[in-house]
């Protein structure tokens, strides 16, 4: 077994021996690290920078503020950065975050909050002011306050973070206070910027911050720009999220105002360099000196293993080398690409006309300094690349150069020009890559729909409709087709909608001026041109234009005429009480009281509102209590009626009968009629006074009809089958029942008939009838001739029916009377019909249970 060697010595790390060591190693002192004491609220370090840039993209990328204005996504950060980490809300007034963002109270209250509200990342509780506007505000951020405590959340904030980044805010955009000791908290760096694009100014600026370095240098964007913006444009663009125009218009603000610089470093052949995009603030709070010329740290970070964006990046190389944050690519990367002073290569000496060519001979097009890399790209400008060597066919292509494009370079041929180029690849077969905004062209249309509707109504906007993209045609298409059904439902002809869509799409363009004078043709179409105005509410009412008629609006006519009225009337009453007025004292009184009752008349809507409103709310609470009523009862009518269906019967005590099988109710309303029958005929042939003769004649009716039910019920058994009695006994029982039932019903109508002809012939009926007969013969259009064939059969008809009368009030009484006598006799009720019992029943007062069903 061999003896193991000694380690040999290591040798000592060069950064421990002297300066010649790596970068990444340094000798740290020994002993406690003194603590940092606070400066600048701009010298943000690197971790705070990273966490509070990261906090304040989490919130402007969340889903709530996608499309919202900068107004609105300001207002969400300003409302973070005061947010207390104990109760997550913040009280504010209207006015105080109007300042801070830059806008009045009127705009904040109408444009802000209901947006913020609508966004869902802010709950929002306000006090309503004098005239019943928003006027306090207790607002939380609800992603702040879902984060607070949760581990790597980026919105999981320290107090002291919270702190920090509320002082940020305050050096970039704070109003500016004076407390009431005295103290004063001076305004931000954009403190008095107010008024239109005040919030897209304030919202960049503090995205720059974030994003600046210690040296005040923003790390730009990669990628091919816009040539006619600059790279600078492009990132404050994307770092917005609007387009690169939009934020070359914001960057120059911010220049203007010396808040933004873009210098380029001097080369010895007094020509820029790469620009560069720096925010003198950062640098001046962490000692730096920026000149508006060039940079004064540019040769110090040159080796600091800073990876400028401006410069070409080679493939596999990552453009974040040093791991910084970088502006994200959201917007915007579907531009087109062409060449940028900011993205050129470095300038170099001047050189004889005739050099080596330092790349190799498959990558050269015939001039110095071409190349196109592995990517397939452009020639490049003239000058790049020459000053290094290309090792491999992935070497990375700057920007284009239009003299390298336009013609040739030092006497050399140049290839295809590049119009024929691309007829030669679309003749091969070959497609270009279209990405973006590129794709959306491909797609457009030049002409109108082929819908002919939708061509009459889009006529006179065709030079707009071809300057839209493909999507937006389609946007554009699907909302004229909605105006047109829209007019449709107003009672127009369908034919003429189109026109009467044609005719105001001219007009608005007669407002623009013209087409030409349209910088936005979607937005002004999809704004503008196809909506409808109404001056009124009539909904037929388009700018003070009846659609139906095409004559002036009728409302829109009152409304006015009802206004100068007012102001008439208001005129003359401040001439009565101040007729030593001047006129501009008089205007502006009137002005002035013109206000206030706008101000007493819009209140008095909102209080109408209101009203209409709590009144519906009623409504609708009435009708679901009455609905919940309605479903108790029914629930209620429901259960008795189960319960009863389980009860047996009464009489025979069949089981689940309902409390009365079908034969047992059938035989008990044979016998109510069987009573009834002998009843009526015992009110004509029978002694009321005497009870023995009404019961001989009751007992002989009872007889009379039950021979006629036994007869009728073997008649029935004669025609059923054999063995049907007992295959369903219960069956039979009911069918026996009901035509006992049926006889008895058959029987009574005859006796009913019978007692009324006997009743009529009584003495009270003859007398009845001789009074309606004299009376009849004695009116005035018989007295010339009372015995004349008309007059006699008018009153022998009054008599008869006058008998027949006294007949039905005979019985009816009679029958009351004997059931009366009955029920003294017997004790037991004798059914009464229904028309004698309906007054009773309706008289009778009902009863509801806890559970809400009635009880009689």
């Amino acid at each position: 077994m061999s003896a193991v060697a000694a380690p040999a010595a290591l040798p000592r790390p060069r950064s421990l021996v002297g300066g010649a060591g790596r970068r990444g190693l340094r000798l740290v002192p020994a002993g406690p690290v003194p603590k940092r004491a606070a400066g600048h609220p701009l010298s943000l370090g690197p971790d705070a920078r990273a966490r509070l840039g990261g906090a304040g993209r989490a919130l402007l990328g969340t889903a709530g503020l996608k499309g919202a204005s900068d107004a609105v996504r300001l207002a969400v950060l300003v409302l973070a950065s005061r947010t207390p980490s104990e109760t997550g809300e913040v009280e504010i007034r209207t006015a105080e975050l109007g300042r801070w963002i830059g806008l009045s109270r009127s705009r904040t209250a109408t444009a802000v909050v209901p947006a913020l509200k609508k966004s869902g990342l802010v709950s929002v509780v306000t006090d309503a002011g004098e005239f019943g506007q928003d006027d306090g505000l207790l607002c939380r951020v609800l992603p702040m306050w879902a984060g607070q405590g949760v581990p790597g959340h980026p919105l999981n904030l320290a107090k002291k973070e919270l702190a920090t980044f509320l002082r940020l805010l305050e050096a970039v955009m704070a109003p500016g206070w004076v407390h009431r000791d005295g103290s004063v908290t001076p305004a931000g760096l954009l403190g008095a910027r107010t008024g239109r694009g005040a919030a897209t100014d304030r919202l960049a600026l503090l995205l720059l911050v974030l994003e600046a370095r210690e040296n005040g240098w923003v790390r730009q964007c990669g990628g091919a720009v816009d040539t006619g913006r600059g790279r600078a444009a492009a990132t404050l663009a994307r770092l917005l999220g609007c387009k690169t125009s939009a934020g070359e218009r914001v960057l120059e603000r911010l220049e203007n105002m010396g808040l933004v610089l873009r210098p380029r470093a001097r080369t010895a052949s007094r020509l820029n360099q790469r620009g560069r995009l720096v925010v003198p603030a950062v640098a001046a709070a962490h000692g730096h000196k920026v000149s508006a010329g060039v940079q004064e740290q540019g040769a110090e970070d040159e080796g600091a293993g800073f990876s400028d964006p401006d410069g070409p990046v080679m493939p596999g190389e990552s453009p974040d080398s040093d791991g910084s944050a970088q502006v994200s690519d959201v917007e915007g990367a579907g531009e087109e690409e062409s060449s940028d002073p900011d993205v050129a290569g470095i300038l170099h000496a001047d050189h004889p006309h005739v050099g080596t060519p330092l790349l190799p001979h498959r990558l050269c097009g015939g001039f110095s300094g071409e190349g196109r890399g592995g990517q397939g790209r452009r020639p490049e400008r003239a000058c790049a690349g020459e000053d290094q060597a290309v090792d491999d066919e992935e070497s990375a292509a700057g920007s284009v150069s239009a003299v390298a494009e336009g013609g040739p370079l030092r006497g050399e041929k140049p290839k295809a020009f590049p119009v024929d180029e691309g007829g030669e690849k679309r003749a091969a077969g070959v497609r270009p890559t279209v990405v973006g905004w590129d794709k959306a062209q491909q797609r457009r249309r030049v002409d109108l729909p082929v819908d002919l509707r939708l061509r009459v109504a889009l006529e006179p906007v065709v030079w707009l409709w071809k300057r839209l993209s493909g999507w937006q045609q389609d946007q554009v298409e699907a909302a004229a087709k909605a105006e047109l059904v829209q007019l449709a439902g107003l009672g127009l002809a369908p034919e003429g909608a189109p026109q009467l869509l044609a005719g105001r799409l001219t007009d608005r363009l007669a407002e623009t001026g013209g087409e030409a004078l349209v910088n936005e043709p979607y937005g002004w179409l999809m704004s503008r041109g196809l909506v409808q105005r109404p001056a009124c509410s009539d909904p037929r009412c388009d700018d003070g234009i009846r659609l139906d008629t095409g004559g002036d609006c009728a409302s829109c006519g009152n409304v006015i005429h009802s206004r100068r009225s007012q102001r008439t009337q208001i005129a003359a009453q401040i001439d009565r009480d101040l007729p030593a007025l001047t006129d501009d004292e008089r205007r502006r009184l009137l002005e002035s009281r013109l206000r206030e009752q706008a101000a007493i008349e819009a209140q008095d809507f909102v209080w109408r509102t209101e009203q209409a409103r709590a009144q519906e709310a009623e409504r609708a609470a009435a009708r679901v209590a009455s609905a919940e009523q309605a479903e108790r009862e029914r629930q209620a009518v429901a259960a008795a009626e189960a319960e009863r269906r389980i009860l047996p019967c009464e009489d025979c005590g069949q089981q689940r009968s309902g409390g009365l099988c079908e034969a047992c109710g059938y035989r008990r309303r044979t016998e109510v009629l069987i009573v009834e029958t002998g009843l009526v005929a015992a009110t004509w042939s029978a002694d009321l006074t005497d009870q023995g003769t009404v019961a001989a004649v009751t007992d002989e009716v009872r007889t009379s009809l039950l021979t006629d039910i036994t007869r009728a019920q073997d008649e029935v058994m004669a025609m059923m089958e054999p063995g049907e009695l007992d295959a369903d006994p219960a069956g039979v029982d009911a069918v026996l029942a009901f035509t006992a039932l049926q006889t008895v019903e058959a029987a009574l109508p005859e006796y009913r008939s019978s007692a009324l002809g006997r009743l009529g012939r009584t003495g009270e009926a003859d007398t009845e009838a001789a009074q309606a007969y004299r009376a009849e013969r004695g009116r005035r259009w018989f007295q010339h001739n009372p015995d004349g064939a008309d007059a006699v059969a008018a009153a022998t008809k009054a008599g008869d029916a006058a008998r027949e009368r006294t007949a039905q009030h005979l019985l009816a009484v009679r029958l009351k009377q004997l059931r009366e006598q009955a029920l003294a006799r017997t004790g037991a009720a004798v059914a009464a019909p229904w028309r004698d019992r309906l007054p009773e029943l309706a008289a009778r007062p009902l009863h509801t249970d806890t559970a809400g069903a009635v009880i009689a």
